[in-house]
């Protein structure tokens, strides 16, 4: 077990960090992380954020890390909305109905399609060629059954930009697009699109991000999820790293968590 990622900066060219108990817990960075960012890129390497925040563009990513003390411009925020929005752009035009809480904004889908955000009226469901999950925070039972029925009556796309199935907020934990679209697949069969971590496809936006490969064992996965950051490393056939000290495993005992799931990181770190 490292210390923090200064013990492994030797070791690697690529660094990709997740957000939330990586960078940040809540609305403060995490004591330390601001430095250790700035010490990596002074060693000359490549930091990227690849985050399954879904729910508003890079470019709002990066403002809320530039509150946070972080200088991370778009360009090095790798994003499961972003991959998301490159799926429907590879689809011919069409209305996407969108899970988003309303005062969400929703200006960076591609050119030629539409989208209509899903709350109550059955309307949106049922004129939709296709459905985008990006962001739960206003999400209910009731919005829930009327996608579920309506994909029932006509099957279409399902594209997920946050698989995340829960998320850790102070009152507990949330459940994210992840859950709802695993629900949806179980109650209608569709099986949907999943593009953040630990799928594929993010991993790949982040390869082509530094310049379309990897640098043989070079590249290293900091997360503090195993089911996204490090079963996501692996799938990618890169390094990992997990936190143990902010985030999901903190204060739990993260040696038996990792035991019992059979996903297990090269190295194990308390803080960034």
């Amino acid at each position: 077990m490292a210390g923090n990622l200064g013990d492994l900066a030797d070791a690697f060219d690529v660094f990709l960090l997740d957000g939330f108990g990586v960078l940040n817990v809540g609305d403060a960075a995490i004591p330390g992380a601001i430095e250790r960012v700035a010490a990596l890129r002074a060693m000359g390497r490549t930091v990227l954020v690849l985050t399954n925040a879904a729910s508003e563009p890079p470019p709002g990513l990066a403002e809320k890390y530039a509150r946070l003390g972080f200088s991370f411009g778009p360009d090095e925020i790798v994003s499961s909305r972003s991959v998301a929005l490159d799926a429907v752009a590879a689809m011919l035009g069409q209305r996407w109905g969108v899970m988003l809480p309303e005062a969400a904004a929703l200006d960076d889908l591609p050119p030629g399609h539409e989208a209509a955000l899903l709350a109550d009226d059955p309307e949106p469901y049922r004129a939709a060629g296709g459905f985008l999950l990006l962001g739960s925070g206003s999400w209910t039972e009731h919005r829930q059954g009327l996608l579920e029925a309506a994909l029932r009556a006509s099957p279409r796309p399902v594209i997920v930009g946050n698989p995340d199935i829960v998320a850790p907020r102070r009152a507990g934990l949330t459940a994210e697009p992840g859950w709802f679209a695993h629900r949806l697949s179980d109650s209608t069969g569709i099986a949907p699109v999943f593009c953040g971590k630990p799928f594929g496809p993010i991993f790949e936006a982040a390869r082509a991000r530094i310049g379309g490969h990897w640098p043989r064992g070079r590249v290293l996965m900091v997360g503090d999820s195993l089911h996204t950051d490090i079963l996501g490393a692996r799938v990618a056939g890169i390094a990992s790293a997990l936190v143990t000290d902010h985030g999901f495993l903190a204060a739990r005992p993260h040696e038996q968590i990792v035991q019992a799931t059979g996903i297990v990181p090269d190295f194990v770190v308390g803080t960034t």
